[in-house]
């Protein structure tokens, strides 16, 4: 039966004893620590994230498109991705063509949403942004408006348009308002949720520097809810351009929610799933610029 080796450790002042625990100490450390890998020459490369990246986003196109030529080839009345293709180099191929009120290009459909979005999106930042400071301040009316909010709050956007018709007597500002009422919740709740979260210590701290309401704004509550204001920015934006395209649906004229629904009356397939990808680049297009803003204005 072999020694298993034990440390020799110095029991007494003597020097050579001492010197003799140390070298056999290292003697055992050295023996049970695992051999080291042997080189190989060479380091294995690794590509760059972004390579990585890319590879997986065009390797998940290409089986949506593999899908889709699968599904075009059961007989369905779904078009080929090769069909939609050649349809879409047409329609691009001049997108501002206009040939009357109801013949324009996608182009222009598509610019006359995003003017609808735009000037109601503005509307309800107008409103909602200031709306939700008060609300965030003020408990009382916090408590007052609570109700109303939770009840308004979940109401389907649409469900507001026969108002909108009813109120402006046309179809382009009731889509507007349409807009506007959607976009109005999450701004308001974002804003106020930010107003809330900063500590009380601040507030003390202004009330006992004796600072006006404006000093308070500027200097402690704009920019601590910044960052949640512009979140609820880029919600509103989102469901605005939602919504658009439904409201358009519904009230005709010319909009991309329009062109969809002239399209199907046509019965052209290819133009409808043209408008859907369309519809989904520019709300992407829209999302990702808000995004960029709001890590512009991120503390963290």
């Amino acid at each position: 039966m072999s020694a298993v080796p034990i440390p020799i450790r110095a029991t007494g002042p003597h020097p050579a004893a001492a010197a003799l625990a140390a070298r056999a100490d290292a003697a055992i450390t050295r023996r049970a620590k695992p051999a080291a890998p042997a080189s190989t020459g060479y380091r294995r490369a690794r590509a760059p994230e972004w390579i990585v990246r890319a590879m997986a986003m065009l390797a998940g196109i290409a089986l949506f498109v593999a899908l889709w030529e699968i599904v075009a080839r059961q007989g369905g009345r779904i078009p080929a991705p090769g069909a939609v293709w050649n349809a879409a180099v047409t329609i691009f191929s001049d997108p501002f063509y206009s040939k009357g009120p109801n013949d324009q290009g996608i182009g222009w459909n598509v610019l006359s949403s995003l003017k609808r979005v735009g000037i109601g999106f503005g509307l309800a930042a107008a409103v909602g942004i200031p709306l939700g400071f008060m609300i965030g301040r003020f408990k009382f009316l916090s408590d007052m408006s609570a109700p109303i909010i939770a009840m308004l709050k979940p109401v389907s956007p649409l469900a507001w348009l026969p108002i909108g018709l009813l109120l402006f007597k046309a179809a382009n500002p009731a889509a507007i308002y349409v807009i506007f009422v959607c976009s109005l919740w999450p701004m308001i709740v974002n804003t106020a949720v930010g107003v809330r979260q900063i500590p009380q210590d601040y507030l003390n701290v202004a009330r006992v520097l004796n600072l006006s309401e404006w000093k308070v704004f500027t200097t402690i509550l704009f920019p601590a809810v910044l960052p949640y204001m512009i979140t609820g920015v880029r919600l509103s934006i989102g469901v605005a351009w939602l919504v658009i395209v439904a409201a358009e649906m519904l009230t005709g004229g010319v909009g991309i929610g329009f062109w969809v629904w002239d399209e199907w009356n046509n019965l052209k397939v290819e133009h409808i799933i043209i408008a859907i990808f369309t519809i989904g680049i520019v709300g992407l297009l829209l999302e990702q610029a808000l995004v960029l803003l709001a890590r512009r204005f991120s503390y963290s």
